[in-house]
């Protein structure tokens, strides 16, 4: 009798014990869902900003002409702004190439990278559809992507993958390598976007982001040679990322 009434409490003790472990799970799976649609909404937002100041400064340079070096400098500086304001959150990728680097490199996870995809897109898209209606005095299709003046395909593609290969370099060295002077991060990827706006603005356009060219292509419904700034800046990215975390050094041979 003295042994069925131990067994017993052990059985209880043991169901306890059980639905406590499952309600912590449920909790712990709860607070990462709610931590990812918080990284998801703080992407989407950011994206929105980025695209609707980056591109919002294209056409303002149509009305009030601020010139190359006006747009450049107002993408260098959205960029640091957004590194600032959402970088602790999200990380602030605001482009899917950046992620699909950061994933190539373990350095971000697998199954984040096509949400991450999905709602920098989406914020690209909203931002094309806010510019279109701001600015209906003006040509929409200047939103969109393309090579400029007489510069070829391919030295589109050349350009984009140079310039973005620049730009994940930076990201890397200054943003996600542990022994870099992380406070000064957005400064020199704002640096970076300036510097690589300024020298491929007259040649490919200027975009090292798919979306920043699928949004205002899918706003528009004009996807005419939207591929060069989907694939190029892809590659420009990973080559970017994969070179930086060959060149890192482990703390312990510097230390």
């Amino acid at each position: 009798m003295a042994q069925a009434h131990l067994s017993s409490s052990f059985d209880m003790a043991a169901l306890e014990a059980g639905k406590h472990l499952s309600q912590e799970l449920q909790d712990k799976d709860s607070l990462k869902s709610r931590i990812t649609i918080h990284k998801l909404a703080a992407e989407l937002i950011g994206t929105y900003i980025l695209i609707l100041i980056g591109i919002g400064s294209i056409l303002v340079d149509q009305r009030v002409k601020i010139t190359l070096l006006g747009v450049a400098f107002v993408w260098g500086t959205v960029v640091t702004v957004l590194v600032y304001t959402i970088g602790h959150i999200s990380g602030c990728h605001l482009n899917p190439a950046v992620t699909f680097a950061f994933a190539v490199v373990r350095q971000f996870p697998w199954k984040l990278v096509i949400p991450y995809a999905v709602v920098q897109v989406l914020g690209a898209i909203l931002a094309s559809v806010t510019l279109r209606f701001l600015f209906v005095d003006i040509d929409t299709d200047l939103m969109l992507s393309h090579p400029a003046g007489s510069s070829s395909n391919l030295s589109a593609v050349a350009c984009e993958i140079i310039v973005t290969f620049i730009l994940m370099f930076v990201i890397c060295g200054s943003a996600t390598d542990s022994m870099a002077a992380k406070e000064l991060a957005g400064v020199a990827i704002g640096a970076a976007i300036f510097c690589n706006v300024l020298i491929s603005g007259t040649i490919s356009g200027a975009s090292m982001n798919p979306a920043r060219s699928l949004g205002p292509a899918i706003a528009t419904m004009n996807f005419e040679r939207v591929w060069i700034y989907v694939v190029s800046p892809v590659i420009g990215a990973v080559f970017g990322s994969a070179l930086y975390h060959f060149l890192r050094l482990p703390k312990s041979l510097i230390n």
